[in-house]
């Protein structure tokens, strides 16, 4: 269930997303917001992210030590 305050805190994530996302391009990737809920973000990976061995790395060392400081609100991101 959609809580009240989740839009401004998805829009405060997509935000820290744009700033990711160029990054992300530069390898031939892309990333996109599925959806956030109970405290997880769940983006999907497309590009070059689909077949790269860092994914995993890319995600839990750089994405989301960068989403959670900036979006306290998201506790974990995981891949969908």
């Amino acid at each position: 269930m959609k809580k009240k305050n989740d839009n401004n805190v998805i829009d405060r994530i997509k935000i820290e997303l744009d700033k990711i996302e160029p990054f992300i391009a530069s390898e031939g990737g892309f990333i996109v917001f599925e959806k956030f809920e109970d405290g997880i973000l769940y983006l999907r990976f497309g590009g070059a992210c689909e077949n790269c061995s860092l994914i995993d790395y890319t995600l839990k060392d750089g994405i989301e030590e960068i989403i959670c400081s900036e979006v306290p609100e998201v506790k974990e991101v995981r891949r969908v």
